[in-house]
């Protein structure tokens, strides 16, 4: 026998030459143990025999509800104060703008604005009005009779503005190629003033 300590906490059979430890588990490790086991049994009957708490789904349901309170309430500010928006000429809100032109406009509208199945965007002829608050309010509803896509559930209310800003500076570009014919009338003009003009 050696004067190893472990030799007495050695088991009498082994596995391939790999014999085991008879450890005890310290002590914390067995009353945590203990404790998960007395959680559980709480849990089990408050939530699920007495009834006293929300299950998961439950809770899932209630905070779904809340989110869709809140964002219908900041959807509903943001639509209230469309008709007082002005385009914004800061460069960062305007290439945050064009960024997502590029990404989600231009399939249809085409890269520099002149129209494929969507009307051309440099032109005066503007089918649902021709404002900046116009502009907003279509992408913002979007035109679903038409094809466009309601991008209020896709974009942030501030992404909107980025990207209604971006197209107001595409009126008038002068385009390297021909864009979509006009699809409706030019703005009105003031009273008195020629229709040539």
């Amino acid at each position: 026998m050696s004067n190893d300590p472990k030799e007495l906490l050695l088991l009498d059979h082994d596995y391939d030459g790999i014999q085991e430890l008879d450890n005890n588990l310290p002590g914390w490790w067995v009353w945590l143990f203990y404790i998960t086991i007395i959680f559980s049994a709480v849990y089990l009957v408050y939530y699920h025999v007495a009834g006293k708490g929300d299950l998961q789904a439950a809770e899932y349901t209630k905070e779904m509800a809340a989110g869709q309170r809140v964002k219908a309430a900041a959807m509903g500010n943001f639509e209230g104060g469309i008709p007082a928006l002005q385009p914004s000429s800061n460069p960062a809100v305007l290439e945050n703008g064009r960024q997502t032109y590029l990404k989600f406009c231009a399939p249809c509208h085409r890269v520099d604005g002149g129209g494929l199945v969507g009307p051309n965007l440099t032109d005066n002829y503007w089918i649902h009005g021709s404002s900046y608050a116009d502009s907003v309010k279509v992408i913002w509803d979007g035109v679903p009779a038409k094809g466009m896509i309601t991008w209020k559930t896709v974009l942030k209310p501030e992404d909107i503005q980025a990207v209604a800003s971006y197209i107001y500076t595409l009126r008038g570009a002068k385009l390297l190629t021909p864009g979509k014919p006009p699809e409706n009338q030019a703005p009105a003009k003031p009273a008195g003033a020629s229709q040539f003009e």
